[in-house]
């Protein structure tokens, strides 16, 4: 699976869908040290890699919260307690110790962990607000 954009994650919120373009990219390059059969060790861009997405996730996240909290969102208490899974479950990635002898592992696990992400929080959960936006 790459992580391109597609025209079915488009919430026609701009900024929004700008960010989330941002982390497809980073899943893209995710995706792209998962194919890598090449025997190098990749412990460095794993963690990089795992950095970039947690920093760049709670930067988006917070935008998001703020913004559904400021238009009164019925559900911004679901939302936020999907961010905070997702965030968890990116630390809990980035915080074992045995990321560098099982770096097949780490990686098509945050490969699966992004797929799940993306079918359930931005074409489920965040389509939801996005269609209560248009009815305000």
């Amino acid at each position: 699976m790459s992580f391109k954009w597609k025209e079915d994650y488009c919430l026609n919120i701009d900024e929004i869908d700008a960010q989330h373009k941002r982390l497809l990219e980073i899943g893209d390059e995710v995706y792209d040290i998962a194919i890598l059969d090449d025997g190098y060790d990749h412990y460095d861009e794993i963690m990089t890699v795992i950095d970039k997405l947690l920093e760049y996730t709670e930067y988006h996240f917070s935008y998001e919260e703020k913004m559904l909290k400021e238009l009164n969102y019925k559900e911004l208490h679901d939302q936020e307690e999907e961010h905070y899974y997702y965030i968890y479950k990116i630390k809990s990635i980035a915080s074992r110790e045995d990321i560098d002898d099982n770096q097949r592992k780490t990686i098509l696990e945050l490969l699966d962990f992004l797929s799940q992400w993306i079918t359930n929080h931005i074409m489920v959960s965040d389509r939801k607000y996005a269609d209560y936006l248009k009815q305000k």
